[in-house]
């Protein structure tokens, strides 16, 4: 249900209502991109359904799905039209269009082709823990959370969310972790890392499918080369990269085959209380081992 975590904390000025939020997230329902508009976005019922509710909850756990859609005009299809425009204007008039109607041309360009391109649409789930006051959302680029969290600020009074912060740095807690060769308790280091040099070269090292636990990754942090992800488990249960911006990719349950028994698939109700279930229990453990939040400034 989720692959990758961006996590923000909750600021106490927002009281959790989830009608309120039901009717905020319906002032911006996801509608296609019109012939001529480039891109959309808005939200989407979790579960896929037409016409379904906005936030679902399960087991006091919030979800919302934002989605948008972009229609896609590669570069040379526009610069080919552009060209094809400024030959047209040559040829019956017989000049060169300057540099300000070569961009007017170009937006005239976009506006022909725009019918004609294909549409992309995107998902991207946004999990509340109304206790905890943690907002996590499924993506690793911070352009889109950025977006996402703009939009939910801008539709919901009080609310405010700042980027998880700890008093360890991840870059910092992971080279000490790779350094002594020992993971904080509840953790475990799996096989893959990667290290780099803060030094002009910006040399990499990279580990995939590789023990760590060997003397050359010491020596590299010592050298100079700090880890910029590192591949972990928790518990035996969830798997996860922790990368030195804070964010947690490619997630994974390691689940027993008696967890798997228990759902399926479709079962949305089964995989959120799962999946939520644990990261609740996990995103603790992991603010401590990165010994603890910064106090709010």
């Amino acid at each position: 249900m989720f692959k990758n975590l961006i996590v923000y904390r909750v600021h106490p000025t927002w009281t959790p209502d989830l009608a309120a939020l039901q009717s905020a997230l319906a002032a911006l329902p996801f509608v296609p991109c019109s012939a001529t508009q480039e891109q959309s976005a808005g939200w989407v019922a979790p579960r896929g359904q037409e016409h379904g509710l906005l936030a679902e909850s399960v087991a006091g756990q919030w979800l919302l799905c934002w989605q948008t859609e972009s229609r896609m005009l590669p570069a040379g299809v526009v610069a080919q039209r552009v060209q094809e425009k400024i030959e047209a204007i040559t040829r019956d008039s017989g000049r060169v269009p300057g540099r300000k109607e070569k961009r007017d041309l170009k937006d005239e360009a976009r506006l022909d082709l725009l019918p004609q391109a294909f549409t992309q649409r995107r998902s991207l789930r946004v999990w509340i823990d109304p206790r905890a006051r943690l907002l996590a959302l499924d993506t690793s680029n911070q352009t889109r959370a950025d977006a996402v969290t703009t939009a939910l600020v801008k539709a919901l009074s009080g609310l405010s969310l700042t980027l998880l912060d700890t008093r360890t740095s991840p870059q910092a807690a992971m080279s000490a972790w790779l350094t002594e060769q020992e993971a904080p308790a509840g953790f475990s280091i799996d096989n893959e890392c990667e290290l780099k040099s803060g030094a002009a070269d910006k040399a990499v090292v990279r580990y995939a499918r590789h023990p760590l636990d060997i003397a050359e990754v010491p020596e590299h942090i010592r050298a100079g080369k700090l880890p910029t992800r590192l591949a972990m488990s928790w518990q035996g249960r969830v798997s996860f990269v922790l990368t030195e911006g804070l964010q947690l990719r490619r997630l994974a349950l390691l689940e027993t085959e008696t967890q798997e028994n228990q759902r399926s698939e479709d079962d949305f109700d089964a995989n959120l209380a799962l999946f939520t279930g644990e990261l609740s229990q996990m995103l603790p453990a992991l603010i401590e081992a990165l010994g603890g939040e910064q106090p709010a400034a």
